[in-house]
């Protein structure tokens, strides 16, 4: 299959991010299982990276197709207010509100209710780490230095734009993932029961 080679993310990926973003959704596991419209974790996690003005993201492509994704965003405050405005009130009129109450074993309902009621980052963690991203890699791209020549490439763009620091969310139980994100810079800066948040920060000229 070769090396995958790394490009801008552009709305004709939607589909392999939406089929990644399933397929990894169970702390880097299938989830496929778990949820009633397979669209429904990359309408969260991908696709408005992709579609809204202030999102970007980056693909990993091998002789197969797509293989992992990287997405984000440099100004997290900002895309918050985007999405509210331009992304979730479609989503809510074909996902009906679970209510604040729901069952939190319910996979479909936990993320209907984050429609509903998206969670807003803490002002504190915006402060030192202004930019977002979410990462997500197939088995078969796994292993191989593409994880980290996403987040190089998306970290340059948060350069870029003129930032200094970004965080990241990942499942308390995705121990594979916290070591990687570990070995290549990022911090624990707040610890759940259920996930952590993790930010990098850099200053003057970015390593090539």
């Amino acid at each position: 299959m070769g090396t995958p080679e790394i490009r801008r993310a552009t709305a004709d990926d939607l589909d392999d991010l939406f089929s990644i973003c399933l397929q990894t959704a169970a702390s880097g596991e299938d989830a496929s299982e778990f949820y009633d419209d397979p669209r429904l974790p990359g309408n969260i996690y991908a696709a408005p990276y992709i579609v809204l003005r202030l999102g970007l993201g980056f693909v990993a492509v091998d002789s197969e197709g797509v293989v992992g994704y990287v997405v984000g965003t440099p100004f997290t405050r900002a895309f918050e207010k985007e999405c509210e405005e331009d992304w979730w009130p479609a989503l809510r009129v074909v996902n009906p509100d679970p209510g604040p109450d729901h069952d939190r074993t319910d996979w479909n309902a936990r993320l209907r209710s984050q429609i509903h009621r998206p969670p807003r980052m803490l002002a504190e963690i915006l402060t030192d780490y202004p930019a977002h991203l979410h990462i997500n890699l197939l088995p078969r791209a796994q292993g191989q230095g593409v994880g980290k020549e996403l987040i190089a490439m998306m970290l340059g763009a948060f350069h870029v734009a003129g930032v200094r620091g970004a965080h990241l969310g990942v499942g308390a139980g995705n121990t594979r993932a916290i070591s990687f994100y570990q070995r290549i810079g990022f911090t624990t800066l707040v610890e759940g029961e259920d996930s952590r948040l993790m930010g990098v920060q850099w200053t003057g000229e970015m390593e090539e």
